[in-house]
């Protein structure tokens, strides 16, 4: 029983370091070449390879402020009798809304991981 299980482990180890070995070997492409290449999909404005995440990060934050500086304007002029859209003005502060919650999450993801990060041994 003993010996089934050093044989699992010795050839565990030899699959790991051999993946190991194939990762050390491996050309890395920088991320930036992945990002937002011309014609692609999904394009946020970004040229080429300036794509950051703090750049992607800082665009979703102006969104969400834009958002709610919009909704707070179309209930201000529903409040003052400016405007008699009280559904839009509504539907423009749940959208400001769920758009606020989201950053929220994406930003609870990245702490988390950066959590993980720190916590990873070297």
């Amino acid at each position: 029983m003993a010996n089934e299980f050093a044989s699992l482990i010795q050839s565990d180890l030899a699959s790991l370091t051999n993946a190991a070995a194939d990762l050390s070997n491996a050309t890395i492409a920088p991320a930036a070449q992945f990002g937002n290449m011309p014609g692609q999909p999904g394009q946020s404005g970004h040229q080429g390879g300036n794509f950051s995440f703090a750049t992607s990060m800082r665009e979703a934050l102006n969104k969400v402020n834009n958002d709610d500086a919009m909704a707070a304007q179309k209930m201000a002029d529903v409040d003052a009798g400016k405007s008699d859209d009280l559904v839009g003005a509504m539907l423009a502060s749940q959208e400001a809304n769920l758009s606020f919650s989201m950053l929220m999450q994406v930003r609870n993801k990245v702490m988390g991981a950066m959590d993980e990060l720190i916590k990873l041994p070297l």
